[in-house]
């Protein structure tokens, strides 16, 4: 859940809130809640932290989280892809096997809820055929990405492992460069380990290709990603990223990347993260909205710590600080809205699709998707929870997407790349 900057996803998926909680909901007419409905609705990337999936505290309640099953069955979202995310550590065989047990705890944690916490809402799935056949029996279907592959080490039996524990997709790196590719993250320094990819990541490709796992491109360089386009026998994806036509970040993809992406038949999954839509609005907002954090932390005592000060905190303490900060910020929502949105408004629904717009203008309609990183910093206004998730549905139809067009993005695009890349393994795996 902690994936860059403790205080900084606070501010983003937590503050964000106060201008997407119950207060900002955006209203939705009922002919278009029907048909949303009718869609089978996937999100690419949820993040997840391994404490919400124990017998006493579970996705069964609502435990403050921008998703959990009841937000997801408001809002009509029938699939969430739940990410086995490691942060990047050191290149030894420490880091490794810390990274690994933290891989399998996530993996551990996405089967325990659905096999023993709620079995009757939401049950696992690893192909396109499973996903369907959980959505015609009424209930959710969890799938796994895996965000770094960091946690194999050097060890690429691990692939299948990760593939038979329900891994479907992996990125090669995430914030910092793995062992088998550069990150996006160089760019600021302009510092490479790689040059792109190592020779294991090469061989990462292959094996990735052969097992049937889908090579994910959001976070490594956009060196790593080309070159990847150019060795993969098989379709990808990039499972959270936006266009940096419109928003130069280097957690976003060019022209160049995305018309690669195009020619190598995968998609790209745009993502409902603030910053990446629109880095000067969202710091705009966040600095008037802080303001008034603030001047209320005052008021109840609590005191907002800076990231060098939270990252001292123990595990617990760190707990502990973000549960008085997300109680505060329930507090501050309704001043937030009523004081700094209408002066400096907030990224919202209508910037999340202008990045759908353009991806589907650049690359067509079969390329892309939708992905909200909630857990993980993500969330704008008028969809920061799963709740709100017809919102999107609404804003693509006053854009005139017709109901074929918005299953694609919600899910069919996605789903098409699961086939292919299983169809892919086998035949590599029986030529």
């Amino acid at each position: 859940m902690y994936k860059n900057n403790l205080l900084s996803l606070a501010l983003s998926a937590v503050l964000a809130g106060s201008a997407g909680g119950v207060l900002g909901k955006t209203k939705v007419d009922q002919d278009t809640l029907q048909l949303h409905d009718s869609l089978l609705t996937m999100d690419t990337h949820v993040d997840i932290d391994v404490a919400n999936f124990t017998a006493t505290r579970n996705y069964t309640r609502d435990l403050g989280t921008q998703v959990d099953l009841q937000k997801a069955e408001q809002g009509g979202l029938d699939a969430i892809w739940f990410s086995v995310y490691t942060g990047q550590g050191e290149l030894n065989d420490a880091g490794y096997a810390k990274a690994l047990d933290n891989a399998l705890a996530k993996f551990d944690a996405v089967h325990r809820l659905t096999e023993e916490i709620a079995p009757g809402r939401i049950g696992f799935a690893t192909t396109s055929h499973e996903v369907r056949t959980l959505n015609a029996e009424g209930k959710l279907a969890a799938l796994i990405g895996v965000e770094n592959a960091y946690p194999l080490g050097t060890d690429l039996s691990l692939v299948q492992n990760f593939y038979d524990h329900g891994a479907r997709y992996m990125s090669l790196a995430h914030n910092g460069h793995s062992q088998f590719a550069d990150s996006n993250t160089g760019e600021e320094n302009d510092e490479w380990l790689h040059g792109g990819l190592s020779d294991l990541g090469r061989d990462l490709i292959k094996e990735m290709n052969r097992v049937g796992i889908i090579i994910d491109l959001s976070h490594p360089s956009k060196a790593a990603n080309m070159e990847t386009l150019r060795l993969t026998k098989a379709p990808v994806i990039a499972s959270h990223s936006s266009a940096r036509a419109l928003n130069d970040v280097s957690r976003n993809l060019d022209d160049e990347e995305l018309l690669a992406i195009r020619k190598n038949g995968g998609v790209v999954q745009a993502v409902a993260f603030s910053s990446y839509l629109d880095s000067n609005k969202d710091a705009a907002w966040k600095e008037k909205a802080m303001e008034v954090m603030a001047r209320e932390a005052g008021k109840t005592g609590f005191k907002i710590l800076d990231w060098n000060e939270v990252k001292k905190l123990d595990h617990d303490a760190r707990h502990e600080y973000i549960h008085g900060f997300m109680k505060l910020r329930t507090q501050v929502a309704p001043l937030v809205e009523r004081e700094v949105d209408p002066l400096v408004p907030p990224v919202n629904v209508k910037d999340f699709v202008d990045h759908i717009d353009y991806l589907v203008k650049k690359i067509g309609i079969e390329h892309v998707g939708i992905s909200s990183d909630f857990d993980g910093g993500g969330g704008v206004s008028g969809w920061n929870d799963a709740s709100e998730t017809p919102a999107v549905t609404q804003e693509l139809l006053a854009r005139g997407y017709s109901k074929e067009d918005i299953a694609a993005l919600w899910g069919g695009n996605l789903m098409r790349v699961m086939d292919a890349v299983a169809a892919v393994a086998q035949s590599l795996q029986n030529p």
